[in-house]
Order: structure tokens, then C-alpha cells, then sequence
């Protein structure tokens, strides 16, 4: 386990605790070595098994939940689609909130473990009991409850789990690594799916046992992973920087803000389909409710298929010519076109086509975006705290989509099929999404 001395982080070593502040001073250099193999193993190995715990759950857990509150007669079968908004909505701003505090937290952690370890474990324990929560729920208001708090602990450890990249990876290496992130994240994707699909009749397996797997391999992570160690206390921070660890200013920090906005907007745009994915296929489509988790998982099957080799390329070329917008704006563009393509498709064949060529793009921009937005953090110092910050462009887009498309999809339709209005409207938010990476200049 790494220590960092006063003199090594290029302080002076009669620094006093009082005058010590991660605003005033670069106590970490930015890392220029490779980052060590162990590191980069398992930092993959962790990321696919928290996100089969995590997003399982997410992308037809919370569907199959309210289908079972329906079936129980806790809901109304008409009251599906809200409820579903209702827990997507209220999760998300848990794990908004979770993502900003935590990331500025790990930052000013001064335990001898490191700045990062102890809040990756204890964020995928909380995590794990909330899922038990929401399995068990009686009703809508308990399994929002639990969702909420599974949620806030999924972020507890997401934020500082990320910032270890801006911790322990040079620029050169970091297209290559968060390509690997980008799949892990999405077979991870795929595996939670089918492990909802096996179990869609045994809820507390489905949200509880890959979530006790992925409190194991954290442990792993953070015994494995490098953390730094603060050289002194930090001063306590006063409210306003509390208040601060919410925001980045865009005047000062121009392109880190559209980075933000770009994210936020093809996140929005995702979101818009995940949240009512389920319900899409039941009542667009025509798929009987019976076959939905199957049809699911073989469309997130051959979206995953076509999201690793093109994430693999993607960052090796974009690392190799040192260019990242290119890679992010075309493949939010086109991303944007196959939102809108998603009205016009009428068979289970057709969607499957569809989700290959958008699984492309988004493995385009899953291989290069993350590298685009860690080239971009305001200071190496706070960038738990930035990249917090940022992860709100990820969380709000899964607050406010589910909330505002739950209303749209009812417009001139009784039982909430109004797809073309709504993904129409996703289609036009992520193709802004990709024009406003065009002005960033600190990156090519």
C-alpha cells in the first residue's frame, strides 16, 4: 500500500495541516508511467462484475419488480410505466448526489488505506443490503426505498472507483484502459441481463447474489489497487466548498463543461429507451410479456457483441493519433439517428438489427469518452470531486428521462405507447449532444 511523503508530493515538509488544501496545492503528479498490470486486471475484472450487480437490476430488474407488485395486487396494471418512472427517477437522484459527495469525500480521505479503498468496499456492501430491500418489498413505496439506497451505494463506490483512473493512469494509456472499462461495463450489462432472465421468478437471487460476488472482488480491487495516501490532513473545508463540490465553473473550465453536456445529453437520450425498454417491447413491438426478458437479453447479447471490437479499435486508434472528438461527436450523431429509428420498428427481427448498429456506435464512444473527459479534469488533485461532478450528466439523464418520458408516452395514448413522440425527442437531444463537442479545444 503506497504513502506519500510531504517532499515526494512536492510540498515543503514543514507544511502545516492548517495551510494544506487540495485547491492550493498539486499533492499528486499527474501519473506519466504505465499504470501496473495488477492494476489495470483488476480494475476491469471489478467493473464487469459491479455492473452484472448493478445493471441487472437497473435495465429489467425494476420491470420484472413492478410486474410483480402488479401480479400481487400492489399496483394497477395501467399504474406499470409510472411506477417504474417513479423508482428510476427517485434512484437517480440518489446516485447523483451519492456520485458528487463521495468523489469529494475519497478525495480528503486521509486513512491509511488510501483516499479510495475503504469507500469502494463499503459502497458495494450497502449496495448488497439494499438490493434485499427491493427484492423483499411489498409494495411500490419499499421497493423504492430500497432502490434509493442501492443506488446511493452503487455510487458510494463508483465515484472513487473512477477516479482511480485519474490516480494511477498517463494520458497515453487512458484511451486503451477506459475502452476496456466500456466493455467491461457493457458485458457486464449483458450478464446482469441474462442473470434477470434466469431468475425473473426469484427476486431476492437475481438483485442479492451477484452483488455478494461483486463485494468480493472489490475487496480484491482495493487490496490490489495503488492508493494514494494524503500527506496531511486537509484543512476543513468551509460551506461554500461543500456547496462547491456540486459544481465546475463553465467559465473557467469551458471544456470540461461541454464534455459534461455532451454526456448528460446522449445519456438523456439512452435513458429515454432503457427506462421504457421493457415496455416498448410489450406494447409497441407486440411481444408477449412472457418472452420480453428473453428478447432483451438477446438484444443487449448482440448490442455487447458489436460494443467490444468496435471500443477496442476505437481507443487504440484514438490513443495511437492522438484524437479524440472525431470518435465522440460521429458516434453520438449516429446514436442519435438510430434513437429516432426506434418509431418505425414493428417486428422483434428489425430491433435486432437495429440494437448491432446502435451497440456500434455507442462502442465508438464508450472507447474514446471517458479518456476525452479525464483530459479535460479542471485539477488532478479534486478529480474524485470532478469527476463526481461530472457523473451528475450520467445520473440526472436516468432522474429526468424516465420522469419526463412517463409523462410524454401518455400523450394521445391511454396506456403510455406514444414511442414516436417521445424517442423523437431523445433522437433531436442526442444529436446536440454530439455538436457540442466540436468547440472543445483542449483536446483534438
Amino acid at each position: 500500500m503506497s504513502s506519500v511523503s510531504g517532499s515526494a508530493a512536492g510540498m515543503p515538509s514543514g507544511m502545516t495541516v492548517a495551510s494544506a488544501s487540495p485547491r492550493e496545492h498539486h499533492w499528486f503528479p499527474e501519473p506519466t508511467e504505465p499504470a501496473k498490470p495488477g492494476y489495470v486486471v483488476w480494475l476491469f475484472i471489478a467493473q464487469l462484475i459491479f455492473f452484472i450487480a448493478l445493471l441487472g437490476p437497473a435495465i429489467v430488474g425494476i420491470g420484472i419488480k413492478t410486474q410483480a407488485l402488479v401480479h400481487a395486487g400492489a399496483l394497477t396494471a395501467d399504474g406499470a410505466i409510472g411506477a417504474s418512472a417513479v423508482l428510476g427517477g427517485v434512484g437517480a437522484v440518489f446516485a447523483t448526489l451519492a456520485n458528487v459527495i463521495f468523489g469529494r469525500v475519497s478525495d480528503r480521505t486521509t486513512s491509511r488505506w488510501g483516499r479510495r479503498r475503504i469507500w469502494i468496499v463499503l459502497g458495494t456492501v450497502i449496495m448488497t443490503v439494499a438490493f434485499a430491500i427491493m427484492a423483499l418489498a411489498p409494495d411500490l413505496a419499499m421497493a423504492t426505498i430500497g432502490w434509493a439506497l442501492a443506488q446511493l451505494g452503487a455510487n458510494m463506490t463508483l465515484a472513487p472507483f473512477i477516479a482511480t483512473i485519474a490516480d494511477q493512469v498517463p494520458k497515453f494509456q487512458r484511451g486503451k484502459i477506459t475502452a476496456a472499462l466500456g466493455i467491461a461495463q457493457n458485458v457486464g450489462v449483458l450478464g446482469g441481463v441474462y442473470v434477470a432472465q434466469w431468475f425473473a421468478t426469484q427476486l431476492l437471487i437475481m438483485f442479492v447474489a451477484p452483488s455478494i460476488l461483486a463485494i468480493v472482488v472489490m475487496i480484491v480491487f482495493a487490496f490490489v489497487l495503488p492508493d494514494q495516501v494524503l500527506p496531511v490532513k486537509p484543512a476543513r473545508a468551509t460551506f461554500y466548498e461543500w456547496w462547491s463540490t456540486f459544481w465546475v465553473s463553465p467559465v473557467k473550465h469551458p471544456d470540461y463543461a461541454l464534455a459534461w453536456w455532451s454526456r448528460f445529453l446522449i445519456t438523456f437520450a439512452s435513458f429515454g429507451f432503457t427506462a421504457f425498454r421493457f415496455y416498448y417491447l410489450l406494447n409497441h413491438v407486440g411481444v408477449k410479456e412472457a418472452d420480453v426478458p428473453a428478447v432483451i437479453s438477446f438484444s443487449v447479447l448482440l448490442y455487447t457483441v458489436a460494443i467490444v471490437p468496435t471500443s477496442i479499435i476505437a481507443g487504440w486508434i484514438s490513443d495511437r493519433i492522438g484524437r479524440r472528438k472525431v470518435f465522440v461527436w460521429s458516434s453520438t450523431a449516429l446514436f442519435a439517428v438510430g434513437t429516432v429509428v426506434l418509431i418505425f420498428i414493428k417486428d422483434v427481427p428489425s430491433f435486432y438489427v437495429l440494437e448491432v448498429l446502435m451497440g456500434i456506435a455507442y462502442g465508438i464512444y464508450v472507447g474514446v469518452d471517458l479518456a476525452l473527459v479525464v483530459d479535460v479534469l479542471p485539477n488532478p488533485d479534486d478529480s474524485g470531486k470532478d469527476l463526481g461532478v461530472f457523473n451528475i450528466a450520467n445520473a440526472l439523464p436516468q432522474t429526468f428521462a424516465p420522469m419526463i418520458g412517463g409523462i410524454l408516452v401518455y400523450v394521445g395514448s391511454q396506456n403510455g405507447s406514444n414511442f414516436g413522440l417521445w424517442f423523437s425527442i431523445c433522437g433531436v437531444l442526442a444529436l446536440i449532444g454530439a455538436l457540442v463537442i466540436f468547440p472543445i479545444k483542449s483536446v483534438r
